[in-house]
């Protein structure tokens, strides 16, 4: 399988939340990074996200609770899967990981 799509509601409760921020609750990027890396394993057909690098990572707009995210993840063409991160109709992030060496 060389592309993906997951889709993942941003929980409303997600601890994140008290801390980032209490008056506009806004989802932090290592929150969306740690999400689209746990897909990422999944279409490498890892086990875990041990050793994987973030080797970019851009955010564009905030996210907040509740929102409905796509995540569509593709193999790069040196092994690597990119990602791009779509709510509401917009882009939300982009990045791509390294997996780990074997």
């Amino acid at each position: 399988m060389d592309r993906a799509e997951f889709t993942w509601t941003v929980p409303v409760d997600h601890p994140a939340f008290p801390g980032h921020f209490p008056t506009r609750p806004i989802v932090p990027g290592v929150v969306l990074l740690d999400q689209a890396l746990r897909f990422a394993a999944q279409l490498h057909g890892a086990g875990s996200t041990e050793g994987w690098q973030v080797a970019q990572a851009k955010f564009f707009v905030p996210v907040g609770p509740g929102a409905v995210l796509q995540f569509v993840l593709q193999v790069t063409a040196r092994g690597g899967i990119g990602f791009r991160v779509i709510g509401d109709g917009r882009d939300v992030a982009s990045g791509s990981f390294l997996p780990p060496a074997p």
